[in-house]
């Protein structure tokens, strides 16, 4: 089928370029206009027609009776007067070839030296000026620089609707039945492998087959075809693909960066304003209901989760450069005191001071670690400190509802976000898109590799309280 859609688009191609290439086709493989004119509607000109055979039968006129037969004069005298009926009626307007003709002329006066077209063609067709110059030089002259410009002349037929008739359907009508019966037969396997799909969504899950079925606009059909080799692998267009891709992405990339920033910023802008921030503060009910997907406070679990992370594995690790922080306080403190200062110079002082500031440092520290361990093993002191922090954010949130206040915090908010939409959203404008997108191309690319864990540093199971 991907063979049968490229050689479809190549008719439709040849059948494109056929009007303008006409004259080539018409000059290097002349058995082509034969078969496809009548395609195309297309017939010799009666005017040029009669022309060139009138110039045919002045060569077999001059084979049998000579350049200077009456009858020979007849002809030349007919033909000059066709070439000046050629020159007013310019029959090669309707092919759209009026610059054919102007290249006749501009030919035939350069030939002659005389600046008037019609001129020249009366002085090259007469018996004087062909016998003075050469019978064989001239016909030779005009059968190689005139006669193939005005054997291109044409007249190509119009038909009931006003348009030129073009008989390319009758080529593509087969193919077109071809690529539909294919269709058909694709949406019925699809439907029956995806019930869930409507007739029209499998007819759209190959959309760009469409274009096979359109008699119109026969040059989209490259899509299909592209496609459809690409899927056969008789064409290789992944890096097409992936360059097509990055153009589109470079191109919206910063449009729609700037949605979505600007979408959120303005829908927490529209919560401020109707308020939500007052009730999700009081925790009263929202304007809109909270969603809870597991029945957990995540807040409050990740505050607790942390807690025992500190409590249990940081306060051991750091608890030597604790005691020496307050050991070095305890001195400070004892050497303030000008007692001790006096004392100092007794022998052993200075050592029982160094023992007890490093006895009085370790208990506080490991003194003030039990408190916090039982703090948080105790269910008891678990309770009040969940009490503590919600009448923490009672009272929070009862000040926060002063008018005064929460207005202030509003119209601070508000104004917050309007700047970060003035300045970093135009920063994200300015981002340069294509680095960007080149440092997507490289993650991707990248080859997985299994990462070392180095097991010292992997956290110890929390011990549960």
């Amino acid at each position: 089928m991907a063979i049968a859609a490229t050689v479809n688009l190549s008719l439709v191609l040849f059948d494109l370029s056929y009007v303008p290439w006409r004259d080539f086709y018409l000059r290097k493989i002349p058995q082509i206009t034969k078969i496809y004119d009548p395609i195309k509607g297309i017939e010799f000109h009666r005017d040029t027609e009669n022309y060139l055979k009138t110039v045919d039968a002045l060569e077999e006129e001059v084979r049998q009776t000579g350049l200077q037969s009456p009858e020979v004069n007849g002809k030349l005298m007919q033909i000059s007067r066709l070439s000046g009926e050629m020159i007013d009626s310019n029959p090669f307007a309707g092919a759209n070839k009026s610059g054919t003709l102007e290249t006749i002329k501009k030919r035939m006066r350069s030939h002659i030296g005389n600046e008037s077209a019609k001129q020249s063609f009366a002085t090259f067709w007469s018996q004087p000026y062909i016998s003075q110059n050469g019978w064989s030089k001239e016909i030779n002259f005009f059968n190689q620089s005139i006669r193939p410009l005005i054997a291109t002349n044409y007249y190509r037929q119009i038909g009931e609707n006003g348009d030129f008739v073009d008989n390319f359907w009758i080529i593509d009508l087969p193919f077109i039945i071809l690529f539909g019966v294919e269709l058909l037969g694709r949406t019925f396997l699809l439907k029956r492998q995806h019930p869930g799909l409507s007739w029209l969504e499998a007819v759209l899950w190959r959309w760009y087959d469409l274009f096979l079925l359109l008699p119109f606009w026969r040059g989209l059909r490259i899509i299909p075809v592209v496609v459809r080799l690409d899927q056969a692998h008789l064409l290789h267009l992944h890096p097409v693909r992936k360059q097509i891709n990055q153009g589109i992405v470079a191109n919206f990339a910063e449009e729609l960066t700037e949605i979505v920033v600007v979408r959120v910023i303005n829908q927490v802008q529209g919560s401020i304003q109707r308020g939500e921030l007052t009730s999700w503060l009081s925790q009263q009910e929202n304007l809109r209901p909270y969603i809870d997907i597991n029945n957990v406070n995540e807040v409050e679990a990740i505050a607790g989760l942390l807690v025992k992370t500190i409590v249990y594995r940081v306060l051991p690790e750091i608890q030597p450069a604790i005691v020496a922080i307050l050991r070095h306080n305890i001195e400070t403190v004892f050497h303030q005191v000008p007692v001790y200062r006096n004392l100092q110079n007794l022998p052993g002082v200075g050592q029982a001071q160094t023992q007890l500031s490093e006895q009085l440092a370790t208990q506080i520290t490991t003194n003030l670690y039990k408190t916090l361990v039982s703090a948080v093993e105790d269910p008891v002191g678990a309770k009040l400190t969940s009490q503590l922090v919600q009448s923490f954010s009672d009272a929070l949130g009862s000040e926060i509802k002063e008018k005064h206040l929460l207005s202030e915090i509003q119209s601070l908010l508000f104004d917050f976000l309007e700047e970060i939409k003035l300045n970093y959203v135009q920063r994200l404008s300015q981002e340069d898109i294509d680095q960007i997108i080149e440092q997507t191309r490289k993650l991707r690319t990248q080859v997985s590799v299994p990462t070392v864990v180095d097991k010292g540093t992997i956290i110890p199971k929390i011990r549960e309280g």
